[in-house]
């Protein structure tokens, strides 16, 4: 099964300022992260972004939202986004979800399993997971990948969304995101 525009969307779970810093490889994350959103952003791929009991652990970092004209933020308790309906009723249009952020063994598996059990096509992009260890971002990966969620990278998600190369898009993903060195 292949990501397709249209059918998939962005889901950016809890990148926020308190939390970030305790996460092994912060700043790549951060830098993969941003990435991903942008190559999102201008495959005008929908953006949602989720902060995990905000008053406690911040908001999403700004150089995230910031990459979106109008940043779509939904809080919440529950380490699932799916749970006491925290997802917005619009995002049942979607059936696929590409999940990124933190952390991988907690708030987005635990959203990943949920969004499975509601039918959805899930893609985790797994250069653009973190947690505080590299021990439980594997475990989390693997957990995900048994319960069904598609683990990919940012990449794929680029090219799968892109799909062929006379995509109006195409020329500037290339420019921007493909070429040269990336984080």
């Amino acid at each position: 099964m292949l990501m397709e525009s249209g059918k998939a969307a962005l889901m950016v779970i809890d990148v926020q300022s308190k939390l970030l810093p305790a996460i092994e490889d912060s700043e790549q994350l951060h830098a993969r992260i941003q990435w991903l959103i942008s190559a999102c952003h201008t495959l005008e791929t929908p953006i949602l972004f989720t902060e995990q009991y905000p008053r406690g652990l911040g908001h999403t970092l700004p150089t995230l939202t910031q990459l979106v004209e109008h940043p779509e933020i939904v809080e919440k308790m529950h380490f699932s986004v799916v749970a006491v309906n925290c997802l917005p009723a619009h995002w049942q249009d979607y059936s696929q979800v590409i999940i990124c952020g933190m952390e991988t063994h907690v708030c987005v598996l635990q959203t990943v399993l949920e969004l499975i059990q509601a039918g959805k096509n899930v893609f985790v992009v797994a250069d653009a997971v973190g947690s505080r260890t590299e021990q439980n971002r594997q475990l989390g990966l693997e957990r995900m990948r048994d319960a069904g969620a598609q683990i990919v990278s940012r990449e794929m998600v680029v090219f799968e969304l892109l799909r062929q190369a006379d995509n109006q898009h195409f020329r500037a993903i290339s420019k921007e995101f493909l070429r040269g060195e990336q984080p």
